[in-house]
């Protein structure tokens, strides 16, 4: 941030989670594939979480994760949306943090954005497993049948992110800081 600037880091981070969230809520709700074991649905959501916790970090991820995809739930499967507030916030802020956290011993952004994000991304599929079970009482055999997509998800949002953020990050190099 410049400064001598009237805008603390504070309004800046309100007003990204604010922005993203809304980008998070229209890539989760304008592709979706129901999953009729669960009632839940494939979206591409995870590569915009993506997209924003590796540009803004682990805040904005965090929180424009868990609050655009609880808000596309609500809409589409709202015994989802508890669960998917925490599985969400939780998967923005490891790729966030830990991005960050492996720059000192990961010299390649592919390579340490391309570790956050499975980590993540595995964070999600087991978060949903659990949930579907203890919160929603799903038998295993349903929650066993989301895995898959959720592992697809994962891929399909490192996959595009990947190539946007080194894209973004080219045209603003200010975003690397």
């Amino acid at each position: 941030m410049m400064s001598g600037s009237k805008y603390s880091k504070g309004t800046l981070a309100i007003a990204l989670v604010a922005v993203f969230s809304a980008v998070v809520f229209v890539a989760t709700y304008s592709f979706v594939v129901p999953i009729p074991a669960t009632s839940g649905y494939f979206n591409l959501g995870e590569t915009a979480i993506y997209i924003v916790a590796l540009i803004f970090g682990s805040l904005v991820g965090s929180l424009a994760g868990g609050i655009g995809s609880m808000i596309s739930d609500v809409l589409l499967a709202p015994q989802f949306a508890p669960g998917t507030l925490v599985i969400k916030g939780i998967e923005g802020a490891l790729v966030g943090s830990l991005s960050a956290r492996l720059k000192p011993h990961v010299h390649s952004f592919t390579i340490r954005a391309s570790i956050a994000i499975v980590i993540g991304g595995l964070e999600m599929v087991a978060g949903y497993f659990i949930y579907e079970q203890l919160a929603l009482g799903y038998p295993m055999a349903a929650a066993l049948a989301e895995v898959p997509f959720n592992l697809v998800q994962m891929l399909v949002g490192l996959i595009v992110a990947l190539p946007v953020v080194h894209g973004v990050l080219r045209v603003f190099p200010q975003l690397k800081s």
